[in-house]
């Protein structure tokens, strides 16, 4: 076995309990990482690679992040996945035996961050943890950085896959029985860091938290997540919340395959909050107020009275201008009291810090005043909205209101809050001011003007003269310190003294306020239950009246709900299209469905807007049970228990599954799923298969929601005959999406009517996205083949085209034109038909007479 040296050997020894981690090893002014750590971290970090002799023959890899830095490069880990333990010196090198005592004093990861630049302020950061107790599933979340901390009962793995992709988990916290093949799919699918933790804390250290928990998989859930949180961070975490149970049953269920298609939070092909639901609606003041809207529109509502119970408060805030803008006013002046209670209690609070808490606390009284005024009677948020006037009132009398970033180096503390530490401030400004006067005092007894009295922390206060004035000093006058290039430093024993007075009430000035900081932090801490009541007040205050905003703004009307399942929306609209196109352009549409009418088979032509249509059904209902206004002249509703979406096409290339199969385990969620208060939008359900299949398996659908399902079913599809299942299925009505047609051109009317659609238009959407003329001559042949019921190859199967002699004059005589030939001038002479002249520039006329010549000799 190789021989370290006695550092290396305590570096080895701590990595054993860290070995899925980067393990930062505090050297002086730097984190040196060794061995397998040190390759990989150079790789990630971009950093250089050395060596070091540790004792043994060879060289041991190293790279080393300086102290002061070292928050960037330990983000940069944690944001690709990696975890960081962080291995301190603790204890005095100057009074240490061998080498210095180190340990490890957090483990950061992707879970537990909780100040960084990689904390999004309107996003939380969740870590959870599942516990598997026969066929049931608890599952645990927390986000470390406010508290926050819930737990739920699921009945399949599936859901709680379903779970983490709502929640966006970034860690997850399992058992070794855990840890196989469900944990690669968490973290091959999902992204999600996986961490073991097998050894629970005792109850009795959680009693506070679990206590209203009577499920013994929900409880192990929470202990096994709080066991890893007090594990890694090593420290207090009073700020964690009582653990609240949920039922995903309360709420409006969406699988992540709905809520992706739908772009709730983000869209598609971006994966940005620009063009989705949540960058429409969020008009949210607060940082708290931002997390509070995400988490609405993951789960709206399903209890008619907390439905209505917002949207009552939207109204008043949607008439009340003016109340509103001033109350918008103020909560912008708040900040994020969830993240700042949470960094008091873990410890890692500045001055700073509680300079933004005593001013949202300040703001607290009129925001009170203003909701009153809107309610004009007690209200929900009357208790909540707690000014905590003992903690104003503390910080507004001890902390400076421009204080530095560090705590530990003074000037946090104000005059007269303390009389000790004004003691020594008074000594060290009596001090400075001796020393002052001393400069002008020796200027005036040796005439050297230029002489100045100066400080440097390594030889402390001193008279400085230049050289060229060094014979104006008497011999011996001074005693001489330091001799520089243009002058001489010197001291005097006087001046020795009063360095000492003034750098000891310096020095324990520093040190005092540091201790009165930690104790005002304590002090604080008692109060984070009451802040964080308070956080919950001003986030819902601030979503509902960004809801407000938006609906004014938007011109959204306030719903109703039916009791009997009807679905009427008069002149809807796509919320975000609307928003992206502008209110004068984007075409209105209704939907009428009731207990007769439950499904709508649409037909039309792509791009015709079939699927906005689909979308915008369902995000109306989601914007209602979230307690939003919707965009439609009016609008009654049934509260849907389930939305389930099959829409666009998308590879699963993670898990091997092509389009077809993920449109296929789309569509299976929603069929053993729904029920009849669900709503199922299906678009283009089987055109990843042969036509046959798919329009089989189009039909089979349709047929089983119709006969079995009964929920609110908008079914769009290419397959025009499926159009004549009306007359069999009663609770089928065929609409579809309208198009003006005039000389061969079609123009998009967006306008849903009722029927089916005559034909589908494909190629005339291929020319308008200027397919080569070849490839559309050649398809409407084809076209006109299959109509005529003629499907034989020769009919469908374009023979080879032989290239005969080109013809040097004109011929004569007669010469029979073929089928193909006349196809072709009768295209020829549509096309120059349709062309207007008068209307066109003579570069696109030219332009025109090309495309023409190129066609004959086609």
């Amino acid at each position: 076995m190789a021989s370290y040296t006695p550092m290396i050997l305590q570096y080895l020894e701590i990595k054993k309990d860290y070995q899925d981690a980067f393990l930062f090893f505090r050297l002086g002014d730097f984190y040196e990482m060794f061995f397998e750590d040190a390759i990989k971290a150079s790789r990630e970090l971009e950093i250089t690679l050395t060596s070091r002799d540790g004792g043994s023959e060879e060289r041991i890899p190293m790279c080393g992040v300086p102290y002061h830095s070292a928050a960037s490069y330990i983000e940069q880990l944690i944001k690709k996945g990696y975890k960081v333990a962080i291995c301190e010196q603790v204890e005095d090198p100057k009074l240490a035996k061998g080498v210095v005592k180190r340990e490890v004093v957090q483990l950061i990861t992707p879970g537990t961050l909780m100040d960084s630049h990689t904390l999004l302020d309107k996003e939380n950061n969740y870590i959870a943890s599942i516990n598997q107790t026969g066929h049931t599933f608890g599952f645990a979340y927390s986000d470390l950085s406010t508290g926050e901390l819930k737990v739920t009962l699921l009945e399949r793995v599936e859901d709680c896959f379903n779970e983490c992709a709502l929640l966006g988990i970034k860690e997850m916290v399992v058992a070794d029985e855990f840890a196989g093949k469900w944990a690669t799919v968490l973290q091959e699918r999902y992204g999600v860091t996986i961490s073991l933790q097998n050894e629970l804390d005792d109850e009795t250290k959680f009693e506070s938290t679990v206590s209203a928990l009577t499920r013994a998989e929900e409880k192990t859930a929470v202990i096994r997540l709080l066991s890893y949180l007090y594990r890694t961070q090593k420290r207090s975490l009073d700020h964690i919340q009582e653990a609240q149970r949920y039922q995903t049953e309360h709420y409006l269920k969406m699988d992540e395959y709905s809520k992706r298609n739908l772009e709730l939070t983000e869209t598609i092909r971006t994966k940005d909050k620009k063009g989705s639901l949540l960058w429409l609606l969020d008009e949210t003041m607060t940082a708290m107020g931002g997390r509070l809207l995400k988490s609405w529109i993951d789960r709206p509502l399903t209890n008619l009275n907390e439905i209505q119970e917002r949207m009552e408060f939207v109204q008043l805030l949607k008439e009340k201008f003016f109340e509103r803008q001033e109350l918008r006013e103020k909560l912008q002046k708040v900040y994020d009291l969830e993240r700042l209670a949470g960094r008091i209690a873990f410890g890692n609070v500045n001055a700073r810090d509680f300079i933004q808490l005593k001013h949202s606390l300040k703001q607290i009284p009129e925001i009170q005043s203003i909701i009153l005024g809107i309610l004009s009677s007690p209200n929900k948020w009357e208790a909540s909205l707690d000014a905590c006037e003992e903690v104003y009132n503390l910080l507004e009398k001890a902390i400076h209101e421009n204080p530095p970033v560090s705590v530990k180096e003074g000037g946090l503390i104000k005059d007269g809050y303390h009389p000790k530490l004004d003691q020594y401030r008074e000594a060290s400004r009596n001090g400075k001011s001796w020393i002052a006067e001393l400069e002008q005092e020796e200027r005036r007894k040796t005439g050297i003007k230029s002489l100045k009295v100066g400080y440097n922390r390594v030889f402390g206060y001193y008279i400085e003269v230049t050289k060229a004035n060094l014979h104006l000093l008497k011999e011996g006058q001074y005693e001489r310190k330091q001799t520089l290039t243009n002058a001489e430093r010197f001291i005097t024993p006087e001046l020795k003294e009063k360095e000492a007075l003034i750098l000891e009430a310096e020095e324990r000035s520093v040190e005092l306020e540091y201790d009165i900081f930690t104790a005002i932090r304590e002090e604080v801490k008692t109060y984070i239950p009451r802040l964080q009541t308070l956080a919950k007040a001003i986030s819902e205050i601030d979503c509902l009246q960004s809801f407000a905003t938006v609906s004014e703004e938007r011109h959204y009307v306030k719903p109703t709900f039916s009791q009997d399942r009807k679905l009427i929306i008069q002149n809807g609209r796509h919320a975000v299209v609307e928003k992206v196109l502008g209110m004068q352009v984007y075409v209105p549409n209704d939907c009428y469905m009731n207990q007769e009418r439950e499904l709508l088979l649409i037909t039309g032509p792509n791009m015709a807007g079939k699927s906005t249509y689909m979308r915008q059904v369902a995000l109306t209902a989601i914007m209602a049970q979230i307690g939003c206004f919707v965009p439609a002249d009016a609008a009654e509703l049934p509260i849907f228990d389930q939305i389930f979406t099959r829409i666009g096409a998308a590879d699963d290339l993670v898990s091997g599954q092509s389009t077809f199969m993920v449109e296929m385990l789309e569509a299976k969620n929603a069929l053993t799923k729904a029920t009849e208060n669900s709503l199922i939008l299906f678009d283009e359900i089987g055109r990843g298969t042969s036509t046959y299949d798919g329009m089989a398996l189009a039909q089979a659908m349709i047929e089983y929601i119709h006969d079995h399902i009964g929920a609110k079913t908008l079914f769009s599809t290419h397959y025009h005959e499926l159009t004549v299942l009306a007359e069999k299925l009663p609770k089928l009505q065929n609409i579809h999406v309208s198009v003006s047609e005039e000389r061969g051109n079609i123009v998009f009317l967006h306008k849903l009517r009722e029927g089916a659609a005559d034909k589908s238009y494909g190629i005339h959407v291929a020319q308008l996205a200027e397919l080569p003329n070849e490839v559309i001559t050649r398809a409407r042949e084809i076209l006109v083949a299959f109509e005529n019921k003629d499907e034989t190859v020769s009919a469908i199967v374009k023979e080879p085209k032989t290239h005969e002699p080109e013809e040097t004059q004109l011929s004569f005589f007669d010469v029979t034109v073929g089928d193909e030939e006349q196809q072709k001038q009768k295209l020829i002479l549509e096309k120059l038909e349709k062309l207007e002249l008068m209307q066109m520039t003579p570069l696109d006329a030219m332009n025109a007479l090309y495309e023409l010549q190129k066609m004959t000799k086609a």
